[in-house]
Order: C-alpha cells, then structure tokens, then sequence
C-alpha cells in the first residue's frame, strides 16, 4: 500500500549539528565548547540579539546568534543570562569571538555546562542574517514535506477505512509508514497483532505481558514506560477497548516525532472503526491467525511462533501440545460455536487457542502440564464440544513436546478425522477418534479416492462383483462369510445358513472365477484386502469440512 519509510534528515526538522554543518556556518570555524551530547537538539527558529534579556523573545528550540557585546561583565549576571536560555529552551548558543571577545570567557562556560546547553564560538566573522535566511528555508522546507507527509498520512487511513480494512492491515500500514514496529494489544495486555519492522517477532513480543503492564495508559496518543512506547487508546463503543503501541527503533538515535505520533493516533482511529464494523471478535481473529500459522508453519523461527502464543496469553515453553478438530455438522453457524467453545474450555480452565480452520472445521491447541494425561484433557475438550455441537466429529493428533512440533500433531489429527468413517462407534469411555483407531478398515477409507486402491479392488474383485450382477448371485457374501471364518468352510456354512456341499461348491465357482486358490493364506488376505476396499468405496462420500474447498485439511499425503 506505501513504500517502507527510510528514516533520514527529511523525516526531523535540522538539529544543532546539522545547522552547524551548512556552509554558510561552517566558514565561521565553529567549534562545539560546551554540551556536545546535545547536538541533536531539533532547531525550530534562529534568534539574533544583542540584548541583556534575550530569553523573554524566546519560544524554545532557537539557535541563538550573538556577536557577545551584550554578555554581563560580572559572573553572576553571566549565569542568569544562561540559565534564562536554559530555562526557555533554547537550542544552543552561538557567539562570535570577533568583536568583544577571542577566546569565550570562563563563566559564559561554566554556566553552560552547568545547564547542558551548547555553547559554539565562531572565530571568523560570520553573516548572521544570511545564516538566518538559509536556516529559515531549512525549516520552512521542512515543515512543507512534513504536512504533504501528514497529508499522505491521512489519505492512506481513510482509503483503509472506506475500504473496511480489518486489523492486521491497519497495523501494517503503520508499521509501513512510520518503519517501526506495531502492536495491537487488548485490556487485559494480550498482544493479539504484531508488525514487526526491522526486528523479529520474538524480540517485539517477548515477555510482552510483563513489560506492558509496566506501561502506563495514556488517554491519546504520548510516550510512556520504561522503554519509551509510543501507545495511544482504542476505543469500542465509547469504552476503551484495548490500545496500539508503536515499539521505539532497533538502531539508536530516531526518537519519536510528531509523524509517528500522527500515523499512531490515525491508526487508532481506523481500528476503532473497524472495531465497530467487524463482527467477528478480534481476539477470535488473533486466535484464528495464530493457528493457521502454526499450522502451516508460517512463522519465520520456532522463537517468533512461541513469543506469538505467549503474547496471546498461552504457555510456550514447560509443556506439551496437542492438536483437536472438530468437524461440525453441515448448516451450523461455525462463528457463533467457536465462540461457545472458546468462552466453555476457558471456564474449565483449559489453557488453550481456539479457533476456525476452515468454514466447518475447528482447531484447538491445547497447553497442557507435562505430567497431565493427554487423553483426560483431550476428553474433557471432545466432551465440551460435542456438548455445544451435538454430532460433530473430533479428532485428536498426538502430544508434541515442542510447539515447533504442533504442526505435526495437526497433520495427524487430520489424518485421524479423514479415516473416521461416519458413525463408526468408538471405545467406550472415549467420544475422540485418535490415531489407535486407524485399522485396515479405516486406512482404505482414508485411501478410497486412490486409484490405485480402486484399480487393486477391480482386479482382485470385479470377475466376482460382475458375476453376481449378472446372475443374480451372491458370491461376494460367502466369500466374506468364508474369509472372515479364517477360511473354516464349516463354520462358514454354520454362519450362512447354509450346506457345507453348497459352501464348498460356492467356493469352487469362487475360484474359478477368480483364478486363485483359497487355500493359499496369502491369496486369502489379498481377497480381504479388497473387501475392506469394496467396502470403503460404496460408503457414502465422507463430506470434507467447509464443502471441499477448505483451507486447511491435509490429506495421506500431506
């Protein structure tokens, strides 16, 4: 949306060294006597006097220009004509050791270091309104780039807000113009959106609670805290909601300006209006995002994705994660469960992100303990969801000791959740499907849609299945009768109904028809390998979360 903003002169007014630095100074060999630490000091005006009280004509922040002729002879006079620029806020006094004096007088230096402020003798003659002609331009220079700037400012939020830009946008934007990095934080300090700029997530966020709460509020937008965050409030309904902090810069030297404090109150504004136009909770969103990344490992390092949970209010480290989902029921409104189910683990005291994967598919990573068992939470979190969601189907992938690793357990939950079979009951004691329960039955339910498992299931299978088709017959019956007897022709009959004569001569026509031989045990497994097969593909279609255009459902192959 806008180039990244490089810090340079044109982004501060000229400080005391840069205006010591032009030309037309430079020709007087200034030389920096007194308060050299703070030539940074931005310079607004240039005042030139011979006056005994030139401080009662000063705003703050002028260069003050004297040939010396009107400093007091006694020290004490000498004192309080500094300590009168001192206390006004003058940005550095000049004098011309040409006239009066030739070498600056003692007091006049002590008095300036005493009060911090620069003192810059010129040993040549210098023209002072020259000086104050070219310095003028500076600034007035200046301060046009800085409204057409503000201006831009402006007109990029309101092209963000008209456009109904949600959050992350919003912080992008900011983080674009000002080259810093920008947080939205909520009331209780849970950093839900982080745009780094310049330094990685896990260094902007990490410990992030902590070091907010060390951060005082401001009511618009100022520098507070122990490390100078720029924060300014966000407001929901005429109640403060959260606020946006802009982190001070990775390199020394770019203290905040009156830009940054414009991008950061126009950014506050846009998200207070987004706040109001986007229906979804924001925390939901942050929740949402943060899984996502998880899941597709979009985070830079393992460092960024544990300061991005732990922002979020989740242990990151001293403790294992395990991967659910929950595949809803079609025509449920999945936004308003994934707030239930949210708000119900968060009153157990489950320590989790809960959040939607796909349009009916969700995901929660849960935080537990080392020492607690996996499957007790992961019951508690299938007993809550199948509470608010009669009928839906959860599944669960195995513990990661690592959140580095909760990708994977992801990976197997879907996994899991591909090889359930509608209705397929499950272990008493037990309303999950985990990776245990994936059997050969299961496996080739997962597989159906392989063409090769289709083309095996033809080959071994379709003489027989065309047969029965043709004639009416039931071979395939006795044949799974047979199999599922461990090839015991008797009790195959017994099972059937049926003679061991018409068994036996059932099974010669099988084999037959199939040119094998069913005392082999291995053609035998072969035969049962397609049965399951058969099996799986006349099940109906397994309907993937969200209508098979998810995005996130990782198949075998993932």
């Amino acid at each position: 949306m806008s180039e990244h903003r490089q810090p340079g002169p044109s982004d501060r007014p000229p400080t005391v060294a840069d205006v010591l630095a032009l030309p037309v100074l430079a020709g007087g060999e200034p030389r920096v006597v007194t308060g050299e630490e703070h030539l940074d000091r931005p310079v607004r005006w240039v005042h030139v006097t011979e006056l005994t009280d030139p401080a009662s004509f000063l705003k703050g922040g002028e260069l003050v220009l004297t040939t010396g002729m009107p400093l007091p002879d006694d020290p004490a006079g000498v004192r309080r004509y500094v300590d009168e620029l001192a206390a006004v806020g003058a940005a550095a006094l000049v004098i011309e050791l040409v006239r009066r004096y030739h070498r600056p007088p003692e007091a006049l230096v002590r008095a300036c270091r005493a009060r911090g402020l620069p003192l810059v003798t010129l040993a040549r003659d210098v023209n002072f309104l020259e000086v104050t002609q070219v310095v003028h331009t500076l600034i007035v220079g200046h301060q046009a780039d800085a409204i057409r700037r503000t201006q831009r400012v402006h007109e990029a939020f309101t092209a963000l807000t008209l456009r109904g830009a949600g959050p992350e946008e919003v912080l992008r934007a900011a983080a674009e113009m000002s080259g810093r990095t920008v947080v939205l934080e909520n009331l209780v300090h849970l950093a839900l959106v982080c745009e780094p700029s310049g330094a990685p997530v896990r260094a902007a966020l990490a410990d992030w609670e902590r070091r907010s709460r060390t951060t005082p509020a401001t009511d618009r937008a100022g520098v507070s805290g122990p490390e100078g965050w720029l924060a300014a409030p966000v407001e929901y309904q005429g109640e403060r909601w959260g606020r946006v902090v802009m982190l001070p810069a990775v390199l020394p030297g770019r203290a905040f300006g009156p830009e940054d404090a414009t991008v950061l109150e126009r950014t506050a504004m846009a998200l207070t209006i987004a706040r109001l136009t986007h229906a979804t909770p924001w925390e939901r969103t942050a929740h949402r995002n943060t899984l996502r990344d998880l899941v597709e490992r979009r985070h830079r390092s393992p460092a960024d994705a544990r300061a991005r949970v732990a922002a979020l209010g989740l242990p990151a480290e001293h403790a294992r994660f395990v991967a659910v989902l929950a595949d809803l029921p079609s025509g449920r409104d999945s936004g308003a469960i994934e707030i239930r189910l949210s708000e119900e683990l968060t009153a157990t005291g489950a320590r989790a992100l809960v959040g939607l994967l796909s349009p009916a598919r969700l995901g929660v990573l849960l935080a537990l303990r080392p020492s607690r068992p996996w499957r007790e939470a992961v019951e508690q979190v299938s007993r809550t969801a199948l509470d608010a969601v009669p009928g839906a189907t959860v599944s669960a992938g195995a513990p990661a000791e690592d959140l580095a690793d909760a990708a994977r357990s992801f990976r197997e939950a879907a996994r899991v959740a591909e090889a359930t079979e509608p209705g397929r009951p499950l272990p008493a004691g037990r309303s999950f499907h985990e990776r245990s329960d994936i059997g050969l039955r299961r496996l080739l339910y997962a597989l159906r849609d392989d063409l090769r498992v289709q083309e095996y299931a033809e080959r071994r299978l379709g003489p027989l299945l065309d047969h029965d088709a043709r004639h009416g017959t039931d071979l395939v019956a006795t044949l799974r009768g047979y199999l599922e007897a461990a090839g015991n022709k008797t009790v195959a009959a017994r099972s059937a109904g049926l003679s061991r004569e018409t068994v036996y001569q059932r099974l010669r026509t099988i084999e037959r028809l199939l040119g094998g031989d069913l005392e082999s045990g291995e053609q035998r497994t072969e035969l049962h390998v397609a049965l399951h097969a058969v099996d799986a593909l006349r099940a109906p279609p397994k309907t993937r979360p969200g209508g098979g255009t998810d995005e996130f459902f990782p198949g075998p192959g993932s």
